[in-house]
């Protein structure tokens, strides 16, 4: 593996420093790295279009996606795109009134799309032409008990405090699950009885790999779970590695290479005025600590090392979301 794709967003030059990320934002960005030469080039970069977002200030942001053989699929806050690479021509679309701060989104196993809709705390199953096949709240109630169906949640800026938000949908067995950040696990969305509990803090990414299934928490751990035995194997606290020398940033962002070398995303801490969020972070600063930049680091969790870093603000990224083998 020769590059990575990095996809995340650029931040507006800010007059507020408590601005919120609903507002954050100036352009998505997609960003193919050497890892060999650590020099990085600008792949895609876009805006979503005025008629299906908040507002003139509404952010422009790329989270999270999947990447299976030669084709892209990520989201904005209110689109699902899809790009067939490496020529980054974009050959998908759906934007549907309900999609409100949309994380992740991801091909399920018949073909159609499963996207974890964070502003209305569900998940959306549809299909590639936009036709809307099944909603599941993440919580138990009817999906449409706190929300209208009659809104256009595109125009609505935020959602917050959400009851769940639900951050990344894998399947299992064909299964739809979903990471829910606040309940700090991920669930069978079939049978929500079925559940990962994942105490260590609040998840974000749910990446399977053979026959586990790898998570992101925020503080900077990445939890393995069994698939078959849903019980958390193993949990690897990236600070300790780091010698809790700075703070490493909000970790999202993981792609496994094999049993023992993982490449995760780090976004540098911004003030927020949802103080609930960054918590954590109380947790784990300390006095003299510094502040690492948005970066992404390849770490061997075997012998706990850290095998290589780079900074990806110099190419415009202040916030990662997805790492992605780069496809040639």
């Amino acid at each position: 593996m020769s590059g990575l794709y990095v996809l995340g967003g650029r931040q507006k030059k800010l007059r507020l420093k408590t601005e919120e990320e609903w507002n954050l934002y100036e352009a998505a960005l997609l960003i193919e790295l050497n890892i060999e030469t650590g020099k990085a080039e600008k792949r895609v970069e876009y805006r979503t279009p005025a008629d299906v977002r908040a507002g003139d200030n509404a952010s422009h942001l790329f989270k999270a996606g999947t990447l299976i053989d030669n084709l892209l699929y990520t989201c904005t806050s209110t689109e699902v795109l899809i790009f067939r690479l490496p020529e980054f021509t974009q050959i998908g679309y759906v934007s549907l009134p309900c999609f409100n701060d949309l994380h992740h989104v991801t091909p399920s196993s018949d073909g159609n799309l499963l996207v974890a809709n964070t502003g209305l705390d569900m998940v959306v199953k549809f299909t590639r032409e936009g036709e809307m096949l099944k909603v599941w709240s993440v919580l138990e109630e009817d999906p449409w008990s706190r929300f209208s169906k009659t809104v256009d949640y595109r125009k609505v800026a935020s959602t917050k405090p959400h009851q769940s938000h639900p951050n990344f949908v894998f399947e299992l067995d064909q299964v739809p699950w979903v990471t829910r950040f606040r309940q700090r696990d991920a669930i069978c969305l079939a049978q929500p009885e079925k559940r990962i509990d994942i105490a260590v803090q609040t998840p974000h990414d749910g990446v399977v790999r053979e026959d586990q299934v790898y998570f992101t928490t925020v503080n900077g751990c990445v939890v393995i779970a069994n698939r078959h035995s849903l019980k958390v194997d193993q949990v690897i606290d990236l600070k300790e590695i780091d010698d809790q020398k700075s703070l490493l940033g909000w970790c999202r962002g993981l792609l496994p290479v094999d049993e023992r070398r993982v490449w995760v995303g780090f976004s540098r801490v911004r003030k927020t005025a949802f103080t609930e969020n960054v918590l954590w972070v109380k947790n784990v600063i300390r006095e003299g600590m510094g502040e690492k930049p948005t970066h992404i680091a390849l770490y061997d969790i075997v012998d706990k090392r850290c095998l290589a870093e780079f900074d990806v603000e110099p190419y415009g990224l202040n916030v990662v979301f997805s790492v992605f083998p780069a496809f040639h």
